[in-house]
């Protein structure tokens, strides 16, 4: 099977910076794309970035402040996050597009990783 583990959430001080990592692992054919989501106590879960190998994208509440970038060889995407600001705070998830063992493709999360900056 698939898995994906996320590492590098922590406690932070607003205007700070963490960077979030997630790997992949297990029967993998290929990776479509990784993607970071967050989602604060009470409110739904946030799409932040994406990064298939053509393109990225932003959420324009982290937009010029959180950069997403994957290390192939590693099956491993980073989040960059500076300028940290309270309403930052929330549990972190990656999710992935991909092809695993037996050709099939789908869409894997992982266990979440918790930021908190303090104001």
């Amino acid at each position: 099977q698939v898995q994906l583990v996320e590492s590098g959430g922590g406690l932070v001080q607003a205007g700070g910076s963490l960077r979030l990592s997630c790997a992949a692992s297990g029967s993998i054919v290929n990776i479509y794309s990784m993607s970071w989501y967050r989602q604060a106590p009470g409110k739904q879960r946030e799409w932040i970035a994406t990064d298939p190998s053509t393109s990225t994208n932003y959420a324009d509440s982290v937009k010029g402040r959180f950069t997403i970038s994957r290390d192939n060889a590693k099956k491993t995407v980073y989040l960059q996050m500076n300028s940290l600001k309270s309403e930052d705070t929330a549990v972190y998830y990656c999710s992935a597009n991909i092809r695993y063992s037996m050709n099939r493709v789908s869409d894997f999360w992982g266990q979440g990783t918790q930021v908190t900056v303090s104001s």
